[in-house]
């Protein structure tokens, strides 16, 4: 039998990586499903922009409030068994959401059983379940896990809105619950294998002791990385909740959009991995402070520029700017925190950035309606990615000014 050293970095870890970035492709349909059927969606049932938007937010709250739970469940019984009870509840959610006969039944469809209790079992607790099998490119095996989702964001948009066009939006959702079952049940079985607890004292990576991490008392840090997250994620959520509905507005159709959202996270998926290669060489707060930058940096562009032409070039350089954000996050809890509270602390951290997508998603909507205009929404996103710049540039600064731990936990 393997002992834990043998199988860190191992083929063994590779080949639980791939099943976890499968699961995670597909499970986070849960993610963007309703970003293409929005508009459908709003029209059938008669609602406003910010009401539409209802349905998304429920989603990620749900789907923040799961991945702790989901996080804690898999540190006491091994990630195989969220993952397969996440699975059986996603179809449901989408079946049910494909026969619902009221905004409310869509949406507690999608807050409760596709977002709570199945696709956050197939993010967070598989970041956090995957740092436990690397340690000499734990940044890289992070980045690759986390991209998942964004294979998630490339491959599922045009499908859906392909299967809205030829079925309509109610038999799309209920196909989408088929796939996920008949696919997702045989790929959680791979990772029956409970993850590796091992010490990283001593590794190169590791920049403090969890006892004051940053000279911070615990606590604080985590309080921190969750503003951090929330206001990241507000900023993020607007092109790619909105960008559809924002197209459809410009007259270049809902088509043109679903293009660009998937355009931009296929361009977020080649961040991500190169964001975990940087992080295994400047750290996670300096990964985080270089997205947060080149994300306000492409906001600002998506201001001036609406063209059709302007906004296919400008989802692409979003995707290739913020990809590596929230991954980033996984990586600093595993270099300032204990592993033993690596599920708990990576869930509640990306609990904070679904919560900013799911408010950002929101706030978005309503000031269309205020001001008929995405232009403004932009510029509230803008606002919130300098509230995310200014606790990353704070920290590292902190960083830089703390001495290196002799017998680091990473």
């Amino acid at each position: 039998m393997q002992t834990p050293t043998t199988v860190v970095d191992s083929p063994v870890a590779w080949r639980r990586l791939a099943a976890a970035v499968a699961l995670s492709t597909l499970g986070g349909v849960g993610m963007w499903s309703f970003v293409v059927a929005l508009p459908p969606v709003a029209a059938e049932f008669g609602l406003s922009r910010s009401a539409a938007s209802t349905p998304f937010a429920a989603l990620m709250i749900g789907f923040a409030a799961g991945g702790v739970l989901m996080g804690r469940w898999a540190d006491r019984a091994g990630v195989m068994t969220p993952v397969l009870a996440a699975t059986v509840a996603l179809a449901a959610g989408y079946v049910a959401s494909g026969l619902a006969t009221s905004p409310l039944q869509f949406t507690l469809a999608h807050g409760v059983l596709i977002g709570f209790a199945g696709a956050s079992a197939t993010f967070g607790p598989l970041l956090a379940d995957t740092s436990h099998w690397f340690l000499r490119r734990r940044g890289l095996a992070v980045a690759i896990a986390a991209s998942g989702n964004y294979f998630a964001g490339t491959l599922w948009p045009p499908v859906v809105q392909a299967l809205i066009d030829h079925v309509g939006w109610r038999h799309a959702h209920i196909a989408i619950g088929v796939i996920c079952l008949a696919t997702m049940l045989p790929l959680a079985l791979a990772l029956r294998r409970r993850a590796p607890l091992h010490d990283d004292a001593g590794n190169a990576g590791a920049r403090a002791t969890p006892a004051r991490p940053l000279g911070l008392h615990p606590t604080a840090l985590q309080v921190l990385l969750i503003v951090a997250g929330v206001a990241c994620c507000v900023a993020m959520s607007m092109p790619q909740v909105h960008i559809v509905a924002y197209c459809a507005d410009l007259g270049y159709g809902a088509a043109r959009g679903a293009e660009m959202l998937s355009l931009m996270l296929g361009f977020g998926i080649a961040s991500r991995l190169a964001s975990g290669w940087i992080a295994d060489r400047i750290g996670g707060l300096a990964t985080l402070l270089l997205g947060s930058a080149l994300q306000g940096l492409a906001l600002l562009l998506y201001v001036p520029f609406d063209g059709l032409a302007s906004l296919y070039v400008i989802s692409a350089l979003f995707g290739l700017f913020q990809g590596g954000i929230v991954p980033s996050y996984a990586i600093i809890v595993r270099e300032y925190f204990a592993p033993q509270e690596a599920g708990a602390r990576v869930g509640m951290v990306l609990m904070a950035t679904l919560a900013g997508m799911a408010l950002g998603g929101w706030l978005s909507g309503a000031v269309f309606d205020l001001t008929g205009s995405y232009r403004a929404a932009f510029i509230n996103g803008i606002g919130w990615n300098l509230l995310n710049l200014s606790i990353a540039g704070w920290l590292l600064v902190r960083a830089r000014s703390q001495p290196r731990a002799g017998a680091a936990i990473a």
